[in-house]
């Protein structure tokens, strides 16, 4: 299970990350809403072991090492961080993620065999940037499940390429229901989609106003003088300085 708890990551004025809570088990898909793209890119980076948060607690079964964390999890199409080039072909992107797992699962991993094992054929000469929503982030989980000792996908913001969540969301259900490979999904969204009632958060669910909802005390404690205008009547003052003139008289 994926625990992250006040997870924080500050920025140069704000924080880029602000205190975010989240529980992601295996074999289950959580949504997690921000408006911000940096604030969801900064969590996806952080849950995947890619950023060190500033402030917080993040643990995958049990243990908090970030190095851990980081071999056990894909980060998914990350824009600005590793997304893949819109000049790419299928076929090329392909090679080049397959040279990336590691040496003792890599074996016969070779692009052609691998594009028709999973059924990418009819695409391989594309473009990435003439892929559909669907099938693109269906290219991308599957390159990232070829390193078996993947059991965490981050998917960050798949819906910045389709406002249908048809075309992204019963790919992130089905990885996530496979009972032959259960992992944990987690993906970071613009907004939950309408139809969404499984696990869910917000980005910023931990942040506490207690410092804003405290009174001012400039104006919470109402000065002496104050009080006492407000205790004496103003009969009593008057009586009282004419008391005073009547004295300074008698001792004149």
């Amino acid at each position: 299970m994926l625990s992250a708890q006040q997870l924080q990551i500050n920025g140069r004025r704000t924080d880029l990350l602000p205190p975010t809570s989240l529980e992601a088990k295996r074999g289950g898909l959580i949504l997690i809403s921000g408006e911000g793209q940096d604030q969801r890119t900064a969590l996806a980076l952080a849950l995947s072991g890619r950023m060190k948060p500033s402030d917080g607690i993040l643990s995958w079964d049990s243990t908090a090492k970030t190095k851990k964390i980081r071999l056990a999890s894909a980060l998914i199409d990350s824009p600005g961080v590793n997304e893949p080039e819109q000049h790419l072909s299928v076929r090329d992107l392909v090679t080049e993620d397959l040279s990336l797992i590691p040496r003792r699962y890599r074996g016969a991993l070779l692009s052609k065999p691998w594009l028709k094992v999973n059924r990418f054929e009819d695409i391989a000469d594309l473009w990435i940037e003439q892929l559909p929503a669907g099938r693109r982030l269906e290219l991308l989980t599957s390159l990232a499940l070829a390193d078996p000792a993947i059991d965490l996908l981050v998917v960050d913001s798949p819906d910045r390429h389709s406002a249908d969540p048809a075309a992204w969301l019963p790919r992130l259900q089905d990885l996530a229901s496979d009972a032959g490979r259960p992992l944990a999904v987690v993906a970071t969204v613009s907004a939950l989609p309408d139809e969404w009632d499984g696990p869910a958060a917000v980005i910023g669910n931990s942040v506490t106003h207690a410092a804003e909802a405290a009174p001012d005390p400039a104006e919470a404690a109402p000065t002496a003088a104050t009080e006492v205008a407000a205790v004496v009547p103003e009969s009593a003052v008057t009586e009282e300085h004419e008391e005073d003139q009547d004295l300074q008289r008698t001792a004149k």
